[in-house]
């Protein structure tokens, strides 16, 4: 791991991005030595810092550093957060960021295209001057992941304090019904991941209407192909949930084809 550019396997304890979870953060695949689609993932970390009012790192510090760390394939994160600073919520305007790029192997389950998923029982809180920012604070999605271990379950989809659907814990989410596209609408919370943002290009390349909107679990499940993405896992269409089936589906797999 590299704390600020050097080996190192702690941050300082009163880093505000462990006192507070005051940072954000990107997870991406490496090829060969090669981050995948990494001025996506730079430009959205850098997004990011700044509606939280962080100062990015420099995009060639972090790509030295990335290339230096994450030989081979792997999984890199990159966080970057406010800093170390005195107690107290109201950040030092002195405070320098703190950047840790990590590395870990690919996991298996990467390799998956059909899965199955479930719906969550804990509900997203609404936070808009947070929605669609890969911050910190993700203890919601650690609370509904604990929700299930059985191994035949991949993921779990999460819903608002309005019960719409919003995304997995760990992934984007997508329904293809009639020969359209729909996304949840992220205005009030979720997450705007570089996946998400490629199927939505995808959208537009190939000519698949989009929709951009609330939905909940009845439509969900009504649709003809549910799937997710994310950096690391790539596509998984979900094939069942409950009692719901479903088959494999053409949409999916062509999509699957572009994305690779």
């Amino acid at each position: 791991m590299l704390v600020n550019g050097v080996f190192a396997d702690a941050v300082k304890a009163n880093d505000r991005g462990l006192m507070y979870g005051d940072g954000v953060f990107r997870t991406l695949l490496v090829r060969k030595g090669v981050p995948q689609h990494w001025d996506r993932h730079y430009r959205r970390l850098s997004l990011d810092c700044e509606r939280i009012g962080i100062s990015p790192p420099a995009m060639e510090t972090l790509t030295e550093e990335l290339l230096r760390l994450a030989k081979g394939d792997c999984v890199a994160k990159i966080v970057v957060t406010r800093g170390a600073g005195e107690r107290g919520y109201l950040p030092d305007a002195s405070v320098e960021p703190t950047r840790i790029i990590s590395k870990n192997p690919i996991p298996d389950h990467r390799i998956l295209n059909e899965v199955n998923a479930r719906f969550c029982d804990l509900r997203l809180s609404h936070q808009p001057r947070l929605a669609g920012i890969k911050h910190l604070n993700r203890l919601e999605n650690v609370l509904a992941r604990m929700e299930w271990r059985d191994p035949a379950i991949a993921e779990g989809l999460l819903l608002d304090i309005n019960d719409h659907v919003i995304e997995g814990t760990m992934s984007s989410l997508f329904l293809y019904h009639e020969g359209c596209l729909i996304a949840p609408d992220l205005a009030s919370c979720g997450v705007e991941g570089v996946q998400r943002e490629r199927v939505i290009e995808y959208s537009m390349a190939s000519n698949t209407p989009l929709q951009i909107r609330r939905f909940g679990q009845d439509e969900l499940l009504k649709a003809e192909e549910v799937f997710l993405v994310n950096s690391v896992i790539g596509l998984w269409q979900i094939v069942s949930i409950g009692e719901r089936r479903w088959e494999k589906g053409g949409f999916c797999g062509e999509l699957r084809k572009w994305l690779q």
